[in-house]
């Protein structure tokens, strides 16, 4: 597509003189820039910080979409996503979802059970190192029915990418201190459950269901779209041990499918 200038300058103007922005505010100026340079259909943009719940500062989803990509998403299925794992890495630059997938997450039960209700034909990410640990990722996603990315629509949002990344270090600084309240949230209802403040909830999954850390790691790689060729590489042992642990790990879950596994894991996750 050919670049809209006006579109492009009204998104800026609107940045003149603000030294600050509310997230609508500054959301819809990148969703503004973007649409002036390629095509997509949604928005979505998050703030990661370890292993804690995602904030979701921006969207343009409907009230229904926002329940798929918003709200199920940050109750247990981002630990699965490319993207959450990209961003703990503190990676930066414009990156496609195709390209972050584990080799078998196409067709990893994460995939087939919470990424397919996103009808997405692909995701590209903007990812943006900020203060204190905090990766903000601004998601521009197309439809199947839209297609992927042509080349040039990509290098054109990799030529962007120096600019959008000043401009989200400047307008989303200081946002430690929300991830701050977040987990001061989080320990405060686990008191009252009696549940120990001090665990991930990640990590109280692996200890609930009593498995090593060793049998942790695969099932996660597992999870999240690793064949056990790759598990293997990633952990420095031979694909037959890889092989050995997942069925030890399925028998000591009494299950016999990774469909299964994925359910237990998002059972105990909530």
């Amino acid at each position: 597509m050919s670049t809209d200038l006006e579109g492009l300058f009204s998104a800026f103007n609107a940045t003149i003189g603000r030294s600050t922005m509310a997230d609508a505010e500054f959301g819809e100026t990148f969703r503004q820039m973007m649409a002036a340079l390629v095509r997509f259909d949604y928005v979505v943009v998050f703030a990661y910080r370890g292993k804690e719940r995602p904030i979701d500062l921006y969207s343009t989803f409907d009230r229904e979409e926002h329940v798929v990509f918003v709200t199920l998403y940050q109750a247990g299925p981002y630990l699965l996503d490319p993207f959450y794992h990209t961003a703990r890495e503190r990676r930066e630059g414009v990156l496609r979802m195709r390209e972050l997938a584990p080799d078998r997450f196409f067709s990893s039960e994460y995939y087939r059970t919470y990424y397919v209700q996103t009808g997405l034909a692909e995701e590209i990410g903007f990812f943006v190192n900020a203060d204190e640990d905090v990766t903000i990722v601004l998601s521009l996603m197309r439809r199947e029915t839209t297609g992927v990315f042509p080349p040039a629509e990509f290098m054109t949002l990799k030529k962007v990418e120096p600019l959008v990344a000043n401009m989200v270090r400047h307008y989303w600084s200081g946002l430690a201190s929300r991830f701050d309240a977040q987990l001061a949230a989080g320990s405060k209802s686990k008191r009252r459950q009696g549940q120990n403040e001090n665990i991930a909830p990640a990590e109280a999954v692996w200890r609930d269901l009593n498995l090593t850390g060793r049998e942790t790691a695969i099932v996660e790689l597992v999870l999240q779209g690793h064949s056990s060729e790759s598990i293997g590489l990633r952990l420095n042992i031979s694909t037959g041990t890889v092989k050995v642990h997942r069925r030890n790990v399925y028998r000591k879950l009494g299950i016999s499918s990774q469909t299964q596994l994925l359910s237990l894991y998002l059972k105990n996750l909530a």
